[in-house]
């Protein structure tokens, strides 16, 4: 997932000298850390072998650009970090890989299910009480799923890993409601997908504070909940029903 890292500061340091030449930009980057309890199961065949996830701690990085420019949608990219760590005896065969592990054994994974959200969206509303932000979101997956156990009685322990990668579509909004007088804001912000037999929720609600707000530079932090379902049909020939939610705080700064 390094390569995700290297993009998303690259494109942060394409945009910043744009932002700062023209007051007509504006330029948020922003970074969360999330306190995140895993749930969920996976297969290449559709038929779902669940697996107890550690909780875990992950990070996002995120840039986004807006500008004045009419029917031109304003642009936000997102990596998150999503690597699972989990184990579980089974009480039936589970293929994977090419590899059926043995009833009754213990088996590990490390499932990196970690992305980047590429997002055009429109300004709806944009003044000091409220905001609203609406367009579309794509969804790029580019991991690997490693599982490790038993394939034989008796034998060895073996090592399978399968790489997948694909984009999924989704519908974006987020609203922010400032309080008057106080430095504070309630937000919401979330991408939804449902079709067929795929589902992915990805949303997180909070409370800002304006450290800082001044005409060259504005300061928030945040903290809130936020909640991803990952129910992927076919995806590269894997499929899943993941769940990892749970609190998070970050900064955001606006030039």
């Amino acid at each position: 997932m390094k390569k995700y890292c290297l993009a998303a500061a690259l494109s942060m340091a394409c945009l910043a000298p744009t932002a700062q030449a023209d007051t007509l930009l504006g330029l948020y980057l922003g970074v969360d850390g999330w306190q995140s309890d895993n749930s969920g199961s996976f297969a290449q065949d559709g038929n779902l072998q669940s697996f107890k996830f550690d909780d875990e701690t992950f990070t996002s990085y995120y840039a986004a650009l807006e500008h004045p420019v009419p029917l031109v949608p304003n642009i936000k990219l997102k990596y998150t970090e999503l690597e699972l760590n989990g184990d579980t005896t089974l009480d039936e065969t589970f293929s994977f890989g090419g590899s059926d592990y043995v009833v009754g054994t213990q088996v590990g994974t490390v499932s990196d299910l970690s992305h980047v959200d590429y997002i055009l969206y429109y300004e709806i509303f944009d003044n000091d009480l409220v905001s609203i932000d609406l367009g579309v979101n794509a969804k790029q997956f580019d991991g690997e799923i490693m599982v490790t156990g038993t394939s034989q009685e008796g034998g060895p322990s073996t090592t399978e890993r399968v790489d997948f990668s694909g984009f999924v579509p989704l519908v974006y909004g987020r609203a922010e409601v400032g309080l008057p007088l106080t430095g504070l804001s309630v937000f919401f912000e979330g991408s939804l997908l449902a079709i067929d037999d795929s589902k992915i929720q990805d949303y997180q609600a909070g409370v800002a504070y304006a450290l800082l707000d001044n005409l060259a530079i504005d300061m928030d932090i945040k903290a809130g909940y936020r909640s991803m379902t990952l129910e992927l049909d076919d995806i590269d020939d894997i499929y899943t029903d993941l769940d990892a939610s749970g609190p998070f705080a970050g900064i955001q700064i606006h030039f």
